[in-house]
């Protein structure tokens, strides 16, 4: 009986998983849509929808706990700056499936995966009157 086993294994490690969606979500959230096949969008999907959740939510924890999912501190920060207002008007079903053949090599059914709210243009930070730029000390 599969009782309560979410989820596939795609015929490697729990690891290798691991490390296979934990690269897919960061892609996902740093490029807004990537090309994969189809049973892996499917996985991705619930993952990709935890992470925006926890943005939402936006507190320290909710912070760690994304971090220790996506690989880069940058998308992170983008994600959790920019999730209240892109993600409000909904509670679930933040991505799109949209299947686009097969691949040549080995006939795998192909999907592409993407964010559906529009990316929202945050404000750039200015430093300040007497705060030397980041630019210029690296020159020096």
């Amino acid at each position: 009986m599969r009782h309560r086993k979410a989820g596939s294994k795609f015929n490697c490690t729990a690891s290798h998983r691991d490390a296979l969606f934990r690269n897919m979500v960061t892609s996902l959230l740093k490029h807004n849509r990537i090309r994969t096949t189809d049973p892996k969008a499917k996985e991705l999907r619930r993952w990709v929808d935890k992470m925006i959740a926890l943005a939402k939510r936006g507190d320290l924890h909710a912070r760690r706990q994304a971090m220790a999912v996506i690989r880069e501190k940058k998308v992170v920060h983008k994600l959790f700056a920019e999730a209240k207002e892109r993600f409000a008007g909904t509670n679930c079903g933040y991505t799109r499936i949209v299947k686009i053949g097969h691949r040549a090599g080995d006939s795998a059914p192909m999907s592409i995966i993407e964010i559906i709210a529009p990316p929202i243009e945050l404000p750039e930070v200015q430093p300040k009157e007497n705060e030397v730029p980041v630019d210029d000390v690296a020159e020096e």
